[in-house]
């Protein structure tokens, strides 16, 4: 794989007002990188795109909604317009809501699919005429290990992150005669982004992420090891890999595990009124990188029930297998 150097690259984002779209954006501030900024929250956007200025990068803000394709191709011609080429496109954008999949109005479901599967496509539909015009570009797609590991009371979530990865492997196969031209699949555990307190949320209960926690900062810093050696994929964080792997050895003993750890969580969850997020509209607050579930002061209880519970489930398994085979 080629080098590629960070100067001067222009480089758009997706979902750059919090989270990890912030946190990359940022980093590539810091390397004098020509930044176009997008997400539905102009307000929120012009605050990152002033820290990334004061850090060294030129930044032209594009406030975009990935569900609307015209307003993505809108994205592309601005971002081209702009510098005359786009050397990298980062899909990022994405939203999750929590429910029984049946008390969960399915306008929430399909919204959740436009934007974190049909909002990629958009954007790999815009940009990938600009990168086959110039013979060149990446394009990252920040999928999460949801793209392979089943979330209970996620189902649209889950619907959508597995179609992404599909997507993603039919696209690379189909543009393996354009050497030049990268796509990047990153799959990134549980984070410690403001992401869960935007989700929409029809369980009843306060919403967590399962520990172990990771820091977004390491997906941002991931991002620009592909910008500069591009790879096909990537698994990031402490459990990642795991969880892969634990899903394709045990899928239904894993899922079976998850849907009790988090049932047994929400037993004891705090209550909260229903609430459809960021799901349809922006919201006003959580425009960090960071979420805060790191905070030694604030447990997350039902990690450890998934953890526990795979472990004993495992050598369960292995168990009878090796009774049986005898």
């Amino acid at each position: 794989m080629q080098q590629v150097d960070l100067d001067d690259k222009t480089i758009v984002i997706t979902g750059a007002s919090s989270g990890v779209g912030k946190a990359t954006a940022l980093k590539f501030a810091t390397l004098q990188a020509s930044l176009v900024l997008a997400a539905r929250n102009e307000s929120a956007l012009n605050d990152v795109a002033q820290e990334c200025r004061q850090l060294g990068a030129s930044v032209l803000v594009v406030p975009t909604d990935v569900t609307d394709p015209k307003a993505v191709i809108g994205l592309a011609n601005a971002a081209n317009d702009w510098k005359g080429y786009i050397d990298v496109w980062i899909n990022n954008a994405g939203i999750l809501a929590a429910g029984d999949f049946d008390k969960t109005p399915i306008e929430v479901h399909e919204q959740v699919i436009k934007t974190n599967l049909l909002g990629y496509m958009n954007g790999a539909h815009a940009v990938l005429p600009f990168f086959k015009a110039q013979k060149f570009g990446i394009l990252i797609n920040n999928i999460s290990i949801g793209g392979y590991l089943p979330v209970p009371y996620g189902s649209g979530y889950t619907a959508s992150k597995f179609g992404l990865r599909g997507f993603t492997e039919a696209l690379k196969a189909e543009l393996t005669a354009w050497p030049s031209i990268y796509v990047c699949d990153l799959f990134p555990a549980f984070l410690d982004t403001p992401g869960i307190q935007h989700a929409g949320n029809y369980t009843g209960k306060q919403l967590r992420p399962a520990s172990p926690v990771d820091d977004p900062d390491q997906v941002a810093l991931a991002i620009i090891k592909i910008v500069q050696n591009p790879r096909s994929t990537r698994y990031i964080g402490r459990s990642s890999l795991l969880l892969k792997f634990s899903h394709a050895l045990f899928p239904e003993l894993l899922t079976n595990i998850t849907g009790f750890a988090i049932r047994r969580y929400f037993q004891k969850a705090e209550q909260l009124p229903s609430t459809s997020g960021n799901v349809f509209n922006t919201v006003d607050y959580g425009m960090s990188v960071h979420g805060g579930w790191n905070n030694p002061r604030r447990p997350i209880p039902y990690g450890k029930y998934i953890a526990a519970g795979f472990i004993a489930g495992v050598a369960a398994a292995i168990y009878f297998k090796t009774r049986t085979t005898k």
